[in-house]
């Protein structure tokens, strides 16, 4: 599930080796966190947060855990 992730992340982004992705378990949600290059963030989220709403909808439809956040920030 996290290699889907950088996978996707990393290729919308224009800076690749500057993605971090962490993830830790709270209870019973799992999150992972997003760090990109603060120039590549807009291109992470998109218009209005189209492209990260898609992000977490490709993850949540190969994960097997119910629920899962993903949150997305800048370095």
């Amino acid at each position: 599930m996290q290699e889907i992730l950088e996978y996707i992340v990393k290729n919308l982004v224009s800076n690749p080796d500057a993605v971090e992705i962490t993830a830790e378990n709270q209870g019973k949600t799992k999150v992972f966190k997003v760090k990109v290059d603060s120039k590549d963030l807009g291109s992470v989220i998109g218009r209005g947060g189209n492209i990260a709403n898609a992000i977490r909808t490709v993850v949540k439809s190969t994960s097997n855990d119910k629920r899962l956040v993903i949150k997305f920030d800048e370095k």
